[in-house]
């Protein structure tokens, strides 16, 4: 029998891959990620539990391949943002929102990121990279937003950007101890106190430090 077409095989893979991230997600939700076993994901994913290996390493780097998924929905953003003239602050608000509905889903993902960050150094290293991977994008959206006014310009726009970034992610941390309904609240209270401080001056700017 002749071999499927390298598109079939590659929608296959990819599915696999993606019932097997989904039901890590869904068990680390529900047990906790050490509770969690490879064969508990495969049997959830129905696949054989070594095919696990053959697309993640570990039960760790559904971690990071969590962290990769969030790092692509920014870059997808942020491409969309520079072929349209959407003011920032609307930009940055609704990027919040699209970046934390993954989490919202899972709490304990959440809080099992943090875990990994600070017991392993495999996913510590790679959530290293993405972070400033991130930084790096978001650094780039506040600098648009300084160029067109609506951002201050007399701090750095890195600078700025980690400003938003600890924001929305030390609000999502908060709130993945209680894990209920309320995330959406607290992530507008908070942009709505950091959209103060972003705003621009009202005094002349001479733009910002060199």
């Amino acid at each position: 029998m002749p071999s499927p077409p390298a598109d079939r095989r590659q929608r296959r893979s990819a599915d696999i891959r993606e019932r097997l991230f989904r039901a890590a997600l869904k068990l680390f939700s529900e047990k906790g990620i050490e509770d969690t076993t490879v064969e508990d994901i495969t049997n959830a994913a129905d696949v054989g539990k070594g095919t696990f290996f053959n697309y993640f390493p570990s039960k760790d780097h559904i971690l990071i391949a969590f962290s990769e998924m969030q790092l692509s929905k920014l870059h997808a953003a942020v491409e969309t943002l520079r072929e349209h003239s959407q003011p920032i602050p609307d930009f940055l608000n609704g990027l919040s929102v699209r970046m934390t509905e993954e989490p919202a889903k899972a709490p304990d993902v959440v809080r099992a990121i943090l875990q990994a960050y600070l017991s392993t150094s495999t996913v510590r290293s790679a959530m290293r990279e993405n972070q400033a991977r991130a930084h790096g994008l978001l650094t780039q959206v506040v600098q648009l937003g300084q160029d067109r006014g609506d951002i201050r310009r007399d701090l750095p726009a890195g600078e700025l950007a980690h400003v938003f970034r600890q924001t929305v992610f030390g609000t999502l941390l908060i709130w993945s101890l209680f894990g209920d309904a309320t995330l959406p609240d607290r992530i507008r209270t908070a942009l709505n106190v950091v959209w103060q401080g972003l705003a621009p001056r009202s005094i002349s700017e001479a733009g910002p430090p060199g």
